[in-house]
């Protein structure tokens, strides 16, 4: 039964304090109308502390209005790309005024 039980099972990411993760937007709740044209991650977060066996606290942004414990099946590992081409920047987060976004628009 053990072997059978183990064919299934992946080990558990080894998360340690100032690593950067991806937070998974699974029970965030974001302003876009259609959850399918949100984003399925959000930027890299650096882990502040340890809180327990499954749960760490993240550095959230500002603007941000949760909660900043997360449970660790939430979190991804931030892998550095291997070619500088596959380098993206990130986004800049939006202004948050009235508890409503705003963007600014550099071109069109």
């Amino acid at each position: 039964m053990k072997k059978q039980f183990n064919k299934k099972r992946r080990n558990s990411q080894e998360l340690k304090v100032r690593d950067n993760m991806w937070l998974e937007n699974k029970n965030i709740h974001s302003n876009r109308l259609l959850k399918k044209l949100d984003q399925k991650r959000y930027r890299p977060f650096r882990i502040i502390k340890e809180i327990g066996q499954g749960a760490f606290q993240l550095k959230l942004l500002e603007g941000w209005m949760i909660h900043n414990v997360f449970n660790k099946d939430l979190l991804t590992r931030c892998k550095e790309p291997n070619y500088q081409r596959q380098h993206m920047e990130l986004a800049l987060p939006p202004t948050i005024i009235n508890e409503k976004e705003k963007y600014e628009v550099e071109e069109v």
